[in-house]
C-alpha cells in the first residue's frame, strides 16, 4: 500500500514547493490532501497552476474563513474546487490523524 502525505499550506510563497512536492509523491503512489489557510488562502485565485494541482492531488480543499478574511466572497468557489471543498479547519484535523506523513509550507 501506498504511503499518504497530507500537505498543509499557510504561506502563500510556497506554492511551487507545494505543487513540486505533489508530483513527487504522485510519481511514488502517495496518496496525497492538500489544505490551504491563511494567506496562503490567497493560491487558489493568484497561481494559473491551482487548478491543475486540483487535478493532481487526491484532495484540495481550503479554509473557507480564512478565504473570507483575505478579502474572497466565499460563493466565488476557486476553478479546479467544488463548493465542498470550502472547508473548515477539520480538514487539517484529518490530514494530521489519517495520512502517514505530514508537512507544512
Amino acid at each position: 500500500m501506498a504511503k499518504s502525505l497530507g500537505i498543509f499550506v499557510t504561506n502563500p510563497d510556497n506554492f511551487q514547493h507545494v505543487m513540486g512536492v505533489t508530483k513527487a509523491a504522485k510519481a511514488k503512489g502517495s496518496t496525497v490532501k492538500v489544505f490551504f489557510t491563511w494567506t496562503a488562502t490567497h493560491n487558489a485565485k493568484k497561481e494559473s497552476d491551482f487548478p491543475a494541482l486540483c487535478n493532481l492531488a487526491d484532495d484540495v480543499s481550503i479554509c473557507v474563513d480564512s478565504y473570507k478574511k483575505m478579502g474572497y466572497d466565499i460563493s466565488d468557489v476557486p476553478e479546479g474546487l467544488d463548493e465542498k471543498k470550502m472547508a473548515t479547519q477539520a480538514q487539517h484535523g484529518i490530514i494530521i490523524e489519517d495520512f502517514d506523513c505530514y508537512i507544512s509550507f
